[in-house]
């Protein structure tokens, strides 16, 4: 039998590493410029909501490989409350109570933030496959679609 690590789709781990990366690099060159004219959480916000609409389409296509729709297109900047909440009370635990630089406390944010946020944006882009047939009843695995992880 596999373990609980077998079910973990590390291909989509991965793919969502790379586009947090690629994410955060769009989110950086956005806020530094903006961080010269604004206080740092106005500028973290605005930089946070101009990366936003990339990381939907990076992640649909690229990490999770399943078609954008304007249902998912809607959900997405509510799991995305979640990474900001999560990275947003991380920006300010490092800044205010841990005197860490505004310049460089979002990265470390970001880091803090990526399980929560893998989960649940997963959650919304690659729902669950519906149980239909035999493998619905109560204790059967769930079917899953011919994609691989």
């Amino acid at each position: 039998m596999r373990g609980p690590a077998a079910a973990v789709p590390w291909g989509q781990v991965a793919r969502f590493t790379l586009v947090g990366v690629v994410n955060t690099a769009v989110f950086y060159a956005c806020y530094l410029p903006l961080h010269r004219a604004l206080p740092y959480f106005a500028a973290y916000s605005a930089a946070f909501a101009v990366s936003l609409t990339g990381s939907f389409f990076l992640n649909t296509y690229f990490t999770y490989r399943t078609r954008p729709s304007w249902r998912k297109f809607l959900l997405f900047p509510l799991t995305q409350a979640t990474n900001y909440a999560v990275q947003s009370a991380g920006l300010v635990a490092l800044v205010s109570w841990l005197g860490m630089d505004s310049r460089a406390a979002p990265l470390a944010a970001a880091l803090l933030a990526l399980p929560v946020t893998f989960a649940v944006s997963r959650r919304i882009l690659r729902p669950p496959a519906r149980r239909t047939g035999p493998a619905a009843q109560p204790g059967a695995p769930p079917e899953r679609s011919g994609e691989a992880a």
